[in-house]
């Protein structure tokens, strides 16, 4: 149960009766969640960082940094390459950022709601 549904609880239990037993407030109390990110959400983060890397791919290794080795049957092997890791880091930042701004728009709206209903 999230924040919002328990202050919708509350309401019904409000309009019903002018006094909420403490046993109610205990079990509605109980059923919120609280913390952690619902698989949805997980999913959904996954596939953004997967999206954002795999369109910025070219940015992700220094190629300048490549060493190569002609090996002993003429094949060309990569035997090192360094990973632009600030700009993975930047990257998946950006990510997060979106959702923060998502959840600060999203506080805004109930904000608004409320002070409406009001």
């Amino acid at each position: 149960m999230k924040k919002e549904e328990l202050i919708k609880k509350l309401e019904e239990v409000k309009s019903l009766t002018t006094v909420v037993s403490v046993d109610t407030m205990i079990e509605l109390v109980k059923e919120l969640k609280t913390g952690g990110i619902t698989p949805e959400l997980h999913d959904e983060i996954y596939n953004k960082i997967e999206r954002v890397l795999d369109n910025n791919h070219n940015e992700l290794v220094d190629l300048e940094s490549a060493e190569f080795e002609l090996n002993y049957d003429n094949r060309i092997e990569l035997n090192r390459v360094d990973v632009n890791i600030s700009e993975i880091m930047d990257h998946i930042s950006g990510v997060f950022e979106d959702f923060m701004v998502e959840e600060d728009e999203e506080e805004t709206e109930e904000e608004t709601e409320e002070e409406g209903s009001n």
